[in-house]
């Protein structure tokens, strides 16, 4: 059984995939996706993944409020799923704030450098603090 911060891993990586595939034009299946990286079937991946693609749009215009040198679509694709998983978990879920902001912190930590996971780290600071 996987904990929840390697869940939010196997989300990232989704999230990464999925990017990649549509900015190639790629014809992929999200759910054939999932079940690639999972060995059981799981709520929390499938449902954030589906909610984040859902309100990719909401969540970049809410990251680009608050990313200062560039837009969410000149991040890397790493860097984007990280912080669109970031927003989502503090905007529409139950997750506490501390926690959501601390996971994406330490996945950017894993795939990003020390920039990127400052400038992660303050965007959803903000965001937190706006919506507190």
């Amino acid at each position: 059984m996987k904990n929840r911060s390697e869940l939010r891993e196997i989300i990232m990586k989704v999230l990464y995939q999925v990017f990649i595939l549509k900015e190639s034009g790629i014809e992929f299946d999200v759910n054939t996706l999932i079940k690639e990286q999972l060995e059981i079937e799981n709520d929390f991946v499938t449902t954030s993944i589906h909610t984040i693609l859902e309100k990719k749009e909401e969540i970049y215009e809410l990251a680009n409020r608050y990313l200062k040198s560039w837009p969410m679509d000149r991040l890397n694709k790493v860097d984007q799923a990280i912080l669109a998983l970031g927003i989502y978990e503090l905007r529409y879920t139950e997750t506490p704030p501390i926690v959501a902001i601390n996971e994406a912190v330490e996945l950017s930590k894993k795939y990003s450098d020390e920039k990127v996971t400052k400038m992660i780290n303050a965007v959803l600071d903000e965001i937190y603090h706006e919506h507190e």
